[in-house]
């Protein structure tokens, strides 16, 4: 059965989704999204998402045609209209349609559009037995010059990073910022324990700042779990006790091996299951209600 999508104010099949050719954010990558979830009903973080997404937007200049509140129904909706309580959704704002030049000012209306669908990013089996990732070569983006924190629809960067990955059999790839400090994966954030702390980049390395990561965070402190960010290198991964990588859609899943370096024993950790069963548990009640 056709999906049905939010576009613009009306709820569309999915073959009628369809933007203009000379959208900007298709022709230059001129927009933002969010990835978010649904589980059992509720939908996961959904105000720290919504709140990411109009920031990324002010940062952009893009002015959303409806508010946070409304934004927030339409997620909803969106989830209800495919008969969903349990989904991967896509929030995007485009800068909209414009001429074939870079200014925004040529685009006098943003376009908004929302999907409910699914998504597995990762095998069953990666969660139970660990990833292997490499370090590759393509650096993350200076913040100066496009900002990790904005969760725009220019994602080249990271896609050079992830065909890096492909081309070396991997699932994955760490991604080091202009200093050669560790930032992030092409598309989730990093963890590491090391003498009981739980330690993960901090924003200033040149990352997006995860709602995931965020939550992660906040379970391990819960739990009396020290928890540190700071700068560190692909020496401290290779000498860690435990490591995993987070994001809405891997939420959380365990690295075992780092550029032929095995982490620890070469299985996920207890620190990493004890936070991916916290994390699990806190899906079933966090969130606004789809039905009622």
């Amino acid at each position: 059965m056709s999906l049905k999508i939010y576009l613009d104010g009306n709820f569309v099949p999915e073959e009628n989704a369809v933007v203009s050719v000379f959208d900007h954010g298709l022709l230059y990558g001129d927009g933002v999204f969010e990835g978010i979830r649904a589980y059992h009903n509720r939908v996961f973080k959904m105000e720290e998402h919504i709140e990411r997404f109009y920031e990324s937007a002010k940062t952009l200049t893009m002015e959303l045609p409806i508010s946070e509140e409304e934004m927030t129904e339409v997620v909803l909706e969106t989830c209800r209209r495919n008969d969903l309580r349990d989904a991967y959704i896509r929030l995007v704002a485009t800068r909209g349609k414009g001429d074939l030049g870079l200014d925004p000012k040529k685009c006098p209306r943003p376009t908004v559009f929302c999907i409910a669908a699914s998504i597995q990013l990762y095998p069953d089996e990666l969660y139970t037995k660990g990833l292997e990732v490499i370090t590759v070569a393509t650096r993350r983006n200076l913040g100066e010059a496009c900002n990790p924190r904005v969760k725009s629809l220019n994602y080249l960067n990271n896609i050079y990073g992830k065909i890096e990955a492909n081309l070396a059999g991997v699932p994955e790839a760490i991604m080091l910022n202009q200093e050669g400090y560790v930032a992030e994966a092409t598309g989730d954030n990093i963890f590491l324990v090391k003498k009981g702390k739980l330690i993960t980049p901090p924003i200033h390395a040149g990352i997006l700042e995860g709602i995931t990561r965020n939550c992660v965070m906040d379970l391990a402190r819960e739990k009396g779990i020290p928890v540190e960010e700071k700068m560190f290198t692909r020496h401290d991964i290779f000498n860690a006790e435990e490591c995993f990588l987070t994001g809405t859609a891997a939420e959380l899943i365990p690295v075992v091996k780092v550029d032929g370096r095995t982490i620890a024993d070469g299985k996920p950790g207890q620190m990493t299951w004890k936070l991916i069963d916290a994390f699990r548990e806190l899906t079933k009640v966090d969130g606004p209600q789809i039905f009622k």
